[in-house]
């Protein structure tokens, strides 16, 4: 029995480092967030089952990026996601497992309606995300008269696709009409 074990010997900056961690017998997340973003790697299955297991850590990176950007919000920090920067890397597509690598890096705003505080994504393996639908599914969760902001189509080699979206979330956000 394979097990993975993760060690954080460093500091990454003087704000906490806050590190997720998930392990079994085949497969290993790991996210480590900071002021300058969050940097993630998924390791295991491609597909289990016919559900494509891989892409589900952008599911996951999504919901910790949110839940980061509100954090800082909440302290006064005012943040959104650095789109042009975000790295994606897919290693061992088409082998039956699969290193997915991310970094969705943050940068600092001055203005508190500047900043956002939701994060989510859209895509798949080899095929044109649901853009379209997505934003519709989003539409809800809007400040009224707000928008989402739409990374440019993001691809690895191997064939993942991504858009990422960010936008002012209208309950921690509220003040920002």
């Amino acid at each position: 029995m394979l097990r993975y074990y993760l060690l954080l010997p460093f500091i990454l900056s003087c704000l906490p480092t806050i590190v997720y961690g998930q392990v079994n017998d085949t497969n290993t997340t790991t996210i480590e967030c900071d002021e300058n973003g969050c940097k993630g790697t998924y390791y295991g299955s491609e597909f289990i089952n016919g559900s494509d297991v891989a892409h589900q850590f952008s599911n996951t990176m999504s919901h910790k990026v949110g839940d980061k950007l509100k954090e800082y919000y909440n302290k006064g920090l005012y943040t959104k996601v650095d789109f042009a920067s975000i790295k994606m890397t897919t290693l061992g597509m088409g082998s039956g497992m699969v290193t997915y690598k991310l970094l969705i890096p943050f940068i600092s705003v001055t203005e508190p309606c500047d900043a956002f505080t939701s994060f989510d994504h859209v895509g798949g393996w080899n095929h044109a995300p649901l853009l379209a639908i997505r934003k519709k599914e989003l539409s809800n969760v809007l400040l009224p008269d707000d928008e989402l902001h739409i990374s440019d189509l993001k691809t690895t080699p191997e064939g993942l696709q991504e858009y990422w979206i960010q936008w002012r979330n209208k309950a921690t956000q509220a003040n920002c009409k």
